[in-house]
């Protein structure tokens, strides 16, 4: 029998890397070793593979029909057949061919360890184009099996799972995985709301506010911390503070709630602030309450003027006393008028009393002060200290997100 001397059958796949539209293993020329092969299937195999060399896929494709209709092939001579079929599908678009084909060369045996998972994953990703999940799911996994630290096989893995409405297995990826990005990690935190997982919802949202920090997130986090069961209504101010520190105060009522608040706790150095950012915003000083608004800064004002008359009085007996509360908000005062060196060693008492209505909450105030001090170190330290379940550890976990990754 006439043989026919193959020598150098390369086979030019597309370079089709993985992507969102189609998710193939890329491949380069292939050069064979000669493999001996007869004329009838050798003559219409260089064809086939000459006319995909020149882009003429559906005609490659026509021609190797000369070579399957040979009887009597050997396992080398299908798999050489099937190798150029998989190219010439591939690049033409036909998905049902190339997925036969490359089933056929990987069950072949004869691809090199390097070259196998390269085809595992053009396989996968057939089936993905193709929108056949499940078939792309079992060949992802094989994928991974191989080479579990595969992480475009696992995103879209992921992404398969989830468009299926396998949303447990879609979390289970997601959560294995380190370093998600802004999408991996929105992905997660819609499973967890579809799943009415709330807990996880929040965690994950945290995460997006601390790497990807954004006014969308910070105020789905701080609507849900006030809003849980169990939140202190006196740390009400606190998750004003967040919202002004992530620009996200903007009508009228929440910058004199916010600066009416802190006159309440004995800052009016904090209320002048935010009543001067409101009317820097726009927000104050204008429209129909545009007195009530002056009248609220003037009041602040005159507050300030009093602290600053009576301080070393209400501080002595505060001292004296022992007044943990009234030593705390003292101390936070001070730092708010830019004297961190009097109001840190205040609060630092007051910690050490330990005898406050809400000592949490003085730890969680401590550790804010030291930020506006800028005593990062020492602020992240006291704001990991800060526990309970009244929402003072979780304010104290959002401003180390604040502080370590700021709007």
């Amino acid at each position: 029998m006439t043989k026919f001397r193959l020598a150098h059958l390369g086979l030019v796949m597309a370079a089709i890397g993985f992507t969102a539209a189609a998710p193939l293993a890329g491949f380069s020329s292939v050069a064979y070793a000669a493999d001996a092969v007869r004329a009838e299937i050798g003559k219409p195999l260089q064809e086939a593979q000459k006319l995909a060399a020149a882009g003429k896929n559906k005609e490659a494709l026509a021609k190797l029909k000369e070579a399957d209709a040979v009887g009597g092939k050997t396992p080398n001579e299908t798999y050489l057949i099937e190798r150029t079929r998989a190219s010439a599908a591939t690049a033409a678009g036909d998905n049902d061919a190339a997925a036969r084909a490359f089933e056929a060369v990987i069950n072949s045996g004869k691809l090199s360890p390097a070259e196998a998972p390269k085809f595992s994953e053009a396989l996968a990703g057939i089936y993905y184009r193709a929108k056949d999940y499940p078939k792309a799911i079992t060949w992802f996994q094989r994928v991974l099996k191989d080479n579990p630290g595969n992480t475009q096989a696992h995103e879209y893995l992921t992404q398969i799972y989830y468009t299926s409405g396998k949303y447990a297995e879609a979390a289970k990826e997601l959560q294995g995985s380190k370093n998600l990005s802004e999408a991996q990690l929105g992905m997660l935190a819609n499973i967890q709301l579809k799943q009415n997982d709330k807990e996880g919802y929040v965690q994950t949202l945290e995460k997006l506010a601390g790497s990807y920090p954004k006014s969308t997130y910070w105020a789905d986090l701080l609507n849900r911390v006030s809003g849980k069961p169990g939140f202190a209504s006196s740390l009400s101010l606190d998750v004003l503070r967040l919202r002004l520190a992530n620009g996200l105060l903007s009508k009228p009522n929440e910058y004199m709630e916010m600066s009416q608040l802190s006159l309440q706790a004995g800052n009016p150095a904090e209320a002048i602030k935010i009543i001067d950012q409101g009317y820097k915003k726009g927000a104050l000083g204008t429209g129909s309450d545009a007195a009530r608004h002056q009248r609220l800064k003037d009041l602040a004002a005159k507050t300030q003027t009093e602290f600053d008359a009576k301080q070393a009085t209400l501080e002595a007996e505060a001292v004296k006393n022992k007044d943990a509360d009234a030593l705390a908000n003292m101390g936070y005062a001070l730092v708010s008028a830019g004297k961190a060196d009097k109001g840190l060693p205040l609060l630092e008492q007051a910690v050490k009393l330990g005898t406050a209505k809400n000592p949490e909450a003085v730890k969680l105030h401590q550790g804010i002060a030291q930020s506006i001090a800028g005593k990062k170190a020492a602020a992240l330290a006291t704001l990991k200290s800060v526990k309970g379940k009244d929402g003072a550890a979780d304010l104290a976990r959002y401003w180390t997100l604040n502080i370590n990754h700021p709007m």
